[in-house]
């Protein structure tokens, strides 16, 4: 199996990126199984704080049709990205899509699994699946419900039709755009400072988020809220944030 997305790791950054131009990033099975290794990989490394996802060109242009064609309902089942994806989400880290060109399909979908999307003004998002007799099977018709509302989710999955960075960002799709040339220099930069921040603050931040997500009832959500809020004065990061405010100084985080 020939590799085809890779992983670098530096100045707490990690950034995963698929390289297969000549298909316009499209995933496939064995793409997302390599993508799937890499993500392990991210979740031990200690020295990790946030990960981008980014690939050059286009963030990746859907599944491998050729390859989903054949399927029967056991082979789709056995195709589906969604144990890949739903392990992304459930990183510890901050997660940031840097999206240029396409983003279409499960391409969309894993974009949809990053806590922030930065696109480039050139990209086009949507999730044509019904063009195809499908629909968005990796966490679509959960995720971007949740993300944009119901009435525009069901719009773009129940059309298929595309749309462009300016009305992506208007729905909340993505968070900001860029120049097409500084998607990934923007997700760097706001990666790097993310790293500079408390890191067992940001994880307990986010895991409150996506935890409190799920609570239908608020006074429920603010507990958790509160309860893991004050789980941080224990941690060594707290008393050096606050004694550098103090000194007026740069903090010196440990991760602890």
């Amino acid at each position: 199996m020939m590799e085809q997305v890779n992983l670098t790791v530096g100045e707490g950054i990690a950034l995963i990126s698929v390289e297969r131009p000549e298909a316009l990033n499209a995933l496939n099975r064995d793409i997302v199984d390599q993508m799937d290794a890499l993500i392990d990989r991210v979740a031990e490394d200690e020295s990790v704080r946030c990960l981008i996802l980014h690939s050059d060109g286009n963030f990746a242009a859907g599944a491998d049709i050729k390859a989903m064609a054949v399927c029967d309902e056991e082979g789709a089942k056995a195709f589906g990205f969604s144990p890949t994806y739903n392990k992304l989400t459930r990183l510890s880290v901050p997660v940031i899509a840097a999206i240029e060109g396409y983003a279409l399909g499960g391409g969309m979908e894993l974009a949809l699994t990053a806590d922030i999307r930065i696109a480039g003004k050139g990209a086009k998002m949507g999730f044509p699946e019904v063009t195809l007799g499908i629909f968005p099977g990796a966490g679509g018709t959960i995720r971007a419900p949740k993300l944009i509302g119901e009435a525009l989710a069901k719009e773009l999955i129940f059309t298929g039709d595309p749309v462009d960075a300016d009305r992506a960002l208007a729905i909340g799709l993505v968070n900001r755009v860029v120049d097409d040339d500084q998607v990934l220099e923007s997700a760097m930069k706001m990666a790097k400072r993310i790293a500079r921040r408390g890191p067992v603050a940001v994880r307990m931040a986010k895991d409150v988020i996506n935890r409190g997500l799920l609570e239908n009832d608020v006074e429920k959500g603010t507990a958790l809220e509160a309860e893991q809020w004050a789980k941080l004065f224990n941690t060594e990061d707290q008393k050096e944030g606050m004694k550098a405010f103090m000194e007026k100084r740069k903090p010196e985080f440990k991760n602890r």
